[in-house]
C-alpha cells in the first residue's frame, strides 16, 4: 500500500516534469495519501503493530421494508458524519447473513486492512469474566451483565479484602457472602467479628450463636486459651507472647521497653509451665499474679497497668471461657466494649478465632473468618506484627479470612497492612475517597478507566479484583425480601436483633 502511495506519486510528478512544469503543486489527494502510508508504515515498524486484513459487515433487521430503509439511511448519515464509507449489500444480504454468523466463512469479498490497533476497537465481545463451576455469587459484570461466580480455592491464596466509604454496600456484601456460605457449605464453620452488631440478626436467622462480649457481662472469652498446634512454630508460647504483648499495648500507647518486653515473655513462659505441672488455668489474672511476683519494679508497673482488666470493671478477657463456640457460625459482638477495650477485644477475638481455626483445620473442617474495622490493629507495632502473623496462620490452615474496613488510609499507611492487601488475591473495592483511590491504583496497578468505577459510585457497585483479574461489578438487591432487611445496616430499612 505504501509502494502504491509513492509510485503513483511519482509517476504524476513525472508526467509534470515532462510538460516543464517543474513548479507543479502535489495535489491534496496524493499528499494525504502519502501522509496516510508513511503514518502505516510507522505503525508497522515503529508501534509494534500487525497490518491485517478485514473484512467489516454489519446486519440490521427491522418489522417493515419501510423502517428498514430508513434506518439504512440513518447508519449511512451517521457513518458519513465521521468520515466512514459504508456501503448496501443490494442483492448480497445473503451472504452479508453468512459472513456475520460464526462460521469462520466470508462470503464477502470487500477486504481492507487495519492495523491491531484499529481491529480491536471493533471487537465488542471482549470482556473479563468469572464464572467458577460451583462458585458463590458476587453479583453482576457491570460491562456483560453476566454474574460473577468465584471460589476462592482455585486462587493462591485465600485472604479477601473489602474497602469502601461508608455506605458503599461492603457490610452488605460481605453478609450476602455470608449467607450463601452457609447455605452452600454446610459443613463449614463461619465466624465473625462484629465491632458494631452488625451480624447479629443475619447470624440468628442462620441458627448461629451470637456471644456478646462487654464490659461487666457475664460471659467470658480467656484471652489466654492455647489449643494444640497454636502458633507457626515447634513453641507456640512465643507466639502467645507475641499476642500478650499486642494486648499491653493497647494498656499504653507508649509502647514497652525493651525491658518490659522480656518480663513479659518471662511470665508468659512460666504461667504455661505451672500449668503443666499441674497449676492454675492460664488467664490473665494468674498472668496478673507473676508479673506481681518477679523482684524487677517494671514488673510491678505492669501488674499495675492490668488491674483494671483483670480485678477491675473492664475483665471480659480476664477469666475462664464460659461461652458455647461449639455452633458452626459464631458471631462475636463487641459492640458494647467501649473505647478502652474495643481494639483489645478485636485482638482476642482474633485470637480465639485461631484456636477455632487451628481445631477445624486438624479435623478438615475449612473455616470462613470475618474481622469487621479491624484496620485499628495497626496503629500500634506489636498488634499489628499479632494481626499480621494471625493473617498468615488463618491461610495456612485452610482458613478464608475476610478483613472488613472503611478507613483504607490506615491500612496504605502501614507497611504490614498495605503488604496484606497487596499479596490477597480477593479484593473487593466499593467507592473510595479521592486519597485513597490514588494510593490503591498504585498499588494494585489498576488503570484510570478501571478507578471510574470506584469513582462516586452508587451502593453496591465497584471493582473485584480476583487473582489478575480486575472486573466491575454490580449487585442489585430486591429490597422487598426479609433476607435484605437482615443484610442492610440502613436505620429504617434494617431488622433489629
Amino acid at each position: 500500500m505504501t509502494s502504491k502511495a509513492y509510485l503513483s506519486l511519482s509517476n504524476w510528478q513525472r508526467r509534470q516534469n515532462s510538460n516543464n512544469n517543474f513548479s507543479a503543486i502535489v495535489p491534496y489527494d496524493l499528499e494525504q495519501q502519502r501522509k496516510e502510508s508513511r503514518e502505516f508504515l510507522d505503525d508497522i515498524t515503529s508501534r509494534d503493530q500487525r497490518m491485517i486484513f478485514a473484512t467489516v459487515t454489519i446486519v440490521h433487521t427491522a418489522d417493515t421494508k419501510e423502517q428498514l430503509d430508513a434506518d439504512t439511511e440513518s447508519l449511512l448519515a451517521t457513518a458519513r458524519k465521521h468520515l466512514c464509507q459504508i456501503a448496501p449489500l443490494t442483492f448480497q444480504q445473503l451472504d452479508g447473513l453468512n459472513t456475520v454468523l460464526p462460521f469462520g466463512h466470508t462470503k464477502i469479498q470487500a477486504i481492507r486492512t487495519l492495523t491491531t490497533e484499529s481491529l480491536a476497537v471493533l471487537m465488542p465481545f471482549k470482556v473479563q469474566e468469572v464464572m467458577d463451576r460451583g462458585g458463590i455469587y458476587y453479583g453482576q459484570n457491570a460491562i456483560s451483565n453476566n454474574l460473577i461466580m468465584c471460589l476462592k480455592e482455585y486462587l493462591l491464596n485465600y485472604s479477601a479484602f473489602r474497602l469502601g466509604v461508608p455506605g458503599s454496600g461492603k457490610s452488605f456484601g460481605a453478609k450476602m457472602e455470608l449467607a450463601i456460605i452457609a447455605l452452600m457449605f454446610p459443613e463449614d464453620d463461619i465466624l465473625v467479628c462484629d465491632p458494631e452488631n452488625e451480624y447479629s440478626a443475619l447470624i440468628k436467622a442462620l441458627f448461629g450463636e451470637v456471644i456478646r462480649i462487654a464490659a461487666g457481662s457475664d460471659d467470658h472469652i480467656n484471652a489466654m486459651d492455647m489449643v494444640e498446634g497454636y502458633g507457626e512454630g515447634s513453641d507456640p508460647v512465643i507466639d502467645k507472647s507475641e499476642f500478650v504483648c499486642s494486648l499491653f499495648e493497647q494498656l499504653d500507647k507508649n509502647g514497652l521497653m525493651p525491658e518490659e518486653k522480656s518480663i513479659i515473655d518471662r511470665c508468659v513462659r512460666n504461667v504455661y509451665e505451672n500449668y503443666q505441672t499441674g497449676g492454675k488455668l492460664p488467664t490473665l489474672v494468674v498472668l496478673r499474679e507473676n508479673l506481681l511476683e518477679q523482684p524487677e519494679p517494671e514488673a510491678k508497673r505492669l501488674a499495675l497497668k492490668m488491674e483494671l482488666f483483670t480485678s477491675g470493671s473492664l475483665n471480659a478477657f480476664a477469666h475462664k471461657t464460659n461461652v458455647d463456640v461449639r455452633n458452626r457460625i459464631i458471631d462475636y459482638n463487641i459492640m458494647d466494649l467501649g473505647a478502652q477495650l474495643k481494639t483489645m477485644g478485636l485482638l482476642v477475638i482474633t485470637d480465639a478465632m485461631i484456636n477455632r481455626v487451628t481445631d477445624n483445620w486438624r479435623r478438615g473442617k475449612r473455616t470462613h473468618i470475618f474481622i469487621d474495622e479491624f484496620h485499628v490493629v495497626f496503629e500500634n507495632e506489636y498488634s499489628g506484627a499479632f494481626f499480621n502473623s494471625a493473617w498468615r496462620r488463618f491461610r495456612k490452615r485452610n482458613g478464608y479470612p475476610t478483613g472488613i474496613t472503611q478507613n483504607v488510609e490506615y491500612l496504605l499507611d502501614s507497611v504490614l497492612a498495605s503488604t496484606m492487601l497487596s499479596n490477597s488475591e480477593f479484593i473487593v473495592m466499593h467507592n473510595q475517597a479521592a486519597s485513597d483511590r490514588d494510593k490503591l491504583a498504585k498499588l494494585l496497578n489498576i488503570s484510570n478507566e478501571q478507578m471510574s468505577y470506584i469513582t462516586n459510585a452508587k451502593e453496591g457497585c465497584g471493582l473485584i479484583r480476583i487473582g489478575s483479574a480486575v472486573v466491575p461489578f454490580k449487585n442489585e438487591f430486591n429490597r422487598s425480601t426479609e433476607l435484605y432487611r437482615l443484610m442492610t445496616t440502613k436505620p429504617k430499612e434494617t431488622v433489629v436483633s
